[in-house]
């Protein structure tokens, strides 16, 4: 479980803005707490599947906001897409 990827800069954090992320194809890889209600996080993880994105499941929502540098629970993060450096 590599949640290090998430001291990345480009990380999204929370349902609300990783949802937004997602719909716009701005995300590369999802992560998802598995302590989270299951019916917040199912949507989320039904729409990264057929987008392709890989999805990490989280033991706990603490750890994965831990893992984000916020000191709270957080049922959704990701990685958003590397842009092209010039």
């Amino acid at each position: 479980m590599p949640l290090c990827e998430l001291a990345s800069p480009d990380r999204v954090v929370g349902l609300h803005q990783v949802q937004r992320k997602l719909q716009t194809g701005e995300l590369r890889k999802l992560f998802l707490a598995k302590d989270a209600e299951f019916r917040l996080v199912q949507a989320l993880e039904e729409e990264a599947l057929q987008r392709g994105l890989d999805v990490e499941w989280v033991d706990e929502a603490l750890l994965l906001g831990r893992a984000c540098a916020i000191s709270r629970s957080a049922a959704a993060a990701g990685l958003k897409k590397r842009s092209a450096s010039l």
